[in-house]
């Protein structure tokens, strides 16, 4: 899986609503405390080489066992464009050649570097959404940074309970598989960078867009987030796509252009 993605992954063609036109992404190097890692800009021509100006850090998914950020090409574009925001898709590396917390610190470290000359928010879709609630509790527990907003997209937040009955695309086997390859240790599952959910405190995060799906076996955790999210005060934006699976946009292309563009609308308003 790690190898072959970019060969067999092709979701989201059908979503190229918007930055086609935008030029080739801008590889960076950016060093954490893991070692420099790779990240893609993708900027309109006016923000083209520009650290000052907003920035959205971006997760791609693949269950951390798949090393392919251009998965999520046509949303990086999409962003960028119609939010009119720099997109920053971070290269982080995956099992089998990292095990937690790897991943999570690199995308912090990238994240944390981005906002030292602009305002930045942070999201994801799937594991990379998870990791997008990941990066905000870091930021928030080491006064590293402040996000100012979060897109959880179909989040992976808890590693540490088995998944509900169902006969969703993540399956029990998948979860067991992710499990041996990136969270070998089983005492890290429930820490609260694997399983945001499992956070005992979420206090002081910033404003978050959940976005779940209704037949997609991780939507009790989005949708828990989100009430854990009101109860502790932040604001929250929760969408459920009716009738779809973990796949929730391309699913259903029509309502993805709604939810596409209240997104780009919040990144926008958010990064000013």
């Amino acid at each position: 899986m790690h190898a072959s993605a970019r060969f067999t992954v092709r979701y989201g063609e059908d979503l190229r609503f918007a930055g086609s036109d935008l030029p080739r992404p801008r590889r960076r190097r950016v060093a954490t405390r893991h070692g420099p890692v790779p990240v893609w800009e993708y900027a309109p021509p006016a923000l083209a080489g520009r650290d000052d100006a907003p920035a959205h850090v971006h997760l791609h998914g693949g269950a951390w066992l798949m090393r392919h950020p251009f998965m999520d090409d046509w949303w990086c574009r999409y962003l960028a464009a119609t939010a009119r925001v720099r997109v920053l898709n971070v290269d982080f590396t995956a099992a089998p050649y990292a095990v937690f917390p790897r991943a999570q610190e690199q995308s912090h470290d990238v994240a944390a570097w981005a906002a030292g000359t602009a305002p930045v928010s942070v999201g994801g879709f799937s594991s990379g959404g998870g990791m997008a609630a990941a990066v905000c509790l870091m930021a928030r527990d080491a006064d590293s940074f402040t996000p100012r907003l979060q897109v959880l997209g179909v989040p992976a937040l808890d590693l540490a309970s088995e998944l509900p009955r169902g006969a969703g695309a993540i399956s029990p086997s998948l979860r067991a598989l992710v499990r041996a390859a990136y969270f070998p240790d089983p005492a890290t599952r429930a820490h609260p960078h694997a399983s945001p959910l499992l956070a005992p405190s979420l206090a002081g995060l910033p404003r978050a867009l959940v976005l779940t799906a209704e037949r997609d076996t991780l939507r009790r955790d989005g949708d828990d987030y989100a009430t854990r999210l009101r109860e502790a005060g932040v604001e929250v934006w929760h969408d459920v796509t009716p009738g779809v699976d973990h796949y929730f946009l391309t699913e259903d292309p029509v309502r993805a252009r709604t939810t596409m563009a209240r997104v780009a609308a919040e990144v926008c308003a958010a990064l000013g």
